[in-house]
Order: C-alpha cells, then structure tokens, then sequence
C-alpha cells in the first residue's frame, strides 16, 4: 500500500476547480518539488473542517490553536498542475499526544481488486478492505487551524441558498419546492 506521506508539508489546502454549482473539490499537500492533489466531495471538506476544529478544541487547547491558524492564513489558489492522485473514499484524523499534532490519513475510494489467471476480478479478494493509495498529512496545531478555516471558506463560496428553501440558486434560478415548483 503506497502512502504519500508529508511530515511536515510546506503548503496543505483544499480548493476548487470550476464554476459555482460544477465545482470539483481538492485537497493539496506540497513539500520542496513534491506536489500531491486528491479529489473529494463537498461534503466530505465541510465534514473534515467540523471535525478538525472539534479535535482541535479538546485536544489542542482552542484558544492557543486559533490564534496561531489566524497569523498562518493561505488565500493562494490551488498549484499548477492540479491532477488529482485519487478521489478519496475514507478520511481518518487523530491526534498524536506526544508531538502535539494532527494526523490526517485520506484513502483511496477503489478497493484493490484482485484479478486470476484469466483477468477476470475474484470474488473475494485475499485482503479485504484494503486500499490502494494513503495520502498522510501532519500538520501542527496551527497548520491545522488554518487548513479548517480554509475549508469552511472554501465550501461556502459556491452558490447562494434560496431564501425560501436554502437550496442552492442556479444564475437561472431554480425550481422552489416552496413556492410549489415555480421557478425564481
């Protein structure tokens, strides 16, 4: 299982390719020349921004966490060339008490497949649940403060909501469930 690790990395964002409503989101990790991005979903970066600032809050004292993500805020766009690795699957974060870090694992989202003689896929693979690629982030306290205010920014930025449903509304409008399906 290969794992892209970046212990510390110089640079950890999530960003966006695309207009409001088609947008594809990214997480990047860069350290010297090594550039590694994955693709993810909405959901998924607005999820890891709530959960990172909750591990920060009872593990990494909040206050002190805050102010350090506040003097290390990243407003650049995502690098060139933006190809994603993998889209991930599964995330996991911990927090290792003796360094005082945040870890952040990303999974591939294709379970390894194992194929016979033939080229044809088994049907129950030797190792199950096994992924193919990690992508392994350690970011301190403050490095990790910032990437959550990032996320949140960067989640937020798409589409207005409806004032009536808070559904998102297209540059055309939208079809309002409370308006009993007349477009706005």
């Amino acid at each position: 299982m290969p794992v892209l690790e970046f212990d510390p990395p110089d640079r950890f964002v999530a960003g966006t390719v695309g207009p409001p409503g088609q947008r594809t989101f990214f997480l990047q990790a860069s350290a010297g020349a090594r550039l590694t991005s994955v693709s993810l979903e909405k959901q998924q970066v607005s999820t890891l921004a709530d959960r990172i600032n909750d591990l920060l809050d009872d593990f990494a004292g909040g206050a002190a966490s805050d102010a350090l993500g506040e003097t290390i805020e990243d407003i650049a766009p995502l690098d060139t060339p933006i190809e994603d690795e993998f889209r991930v699957g599964t995330m996991s974060i911990g927090w290792d008490a003796d360094r005082g870090v945040l870890i952040l694992e990303c999974h591939d989202g294709q379970e390894v497949v194992e194929v016979d003689e033939e080229g044809e896929p088994t049907l129950e693979p030797e190792r199950p649940g096994e992924f193919e690629t990690v992508l392994r982030v350690v970011l301190t306290p403050g490095q990790a403060r910032a990437f959550a205010r990032r996320c949140a920014k960067v989640v937020t930025a798409g589409r207005p909501p409806c004032p009536f449903c808070g559904g998102p509304l297209d540059p055309t409008g939208h079809v309002c469930p409370r308006a009993n399906g007349y477009k706005r």
